[in-house]
């Protein structure tokens, strides 16, 4: 387990998309063998329309697969494994920004 706040190397690729999110324990496991921990609350009120930033971006690079075999077969599709530390160097970036908007935020009068 990795501890978010140090930025520190988050483990092996594997081949699992980032669905889960967990809030209340500050906490988003990545995969099974990568979780980061020590996420912010702060991280997670930062709002980008109704869902928070990291949920946007999990959302967004969640490894889908396409309905049409015809796609599947011939063509190239995204695999999150081929990403995952860029993911989660984009969460780390995301995370920074969201804790120091909402200290901004709660500053302005």
């Amino acid at each position: 387990m990795a501890d978010f706040r140090s930025l520190k190397d988050f483990g092996s690729l594997t081949h699992h998309p980032p669905d889960c999110a967990q809030r209340k324990r500050h906490q988003i496991e990545i995969d099974s063998q990568t979780t980061l921990k020590g996420v912010p609350a702060e991280a997670w009120d930062y709002r980008l329309g109704t869902y928070s930033a990291l949920e946007w971006i999990l959302e967004r690079y969640k490894e889908k697969k396409p309905k049409d075999p015809t796609i599947a077969e011939k063509f190239n599709t995204y695999r999150f494994a081929d990403y995952k530390e860029q993911v989660i160097e984009l969460l780390k970036k995301v995370c920074a920004v969201s804790v120091e908007t909402m200290k901004i935020t709660k500053e302005m009068p």
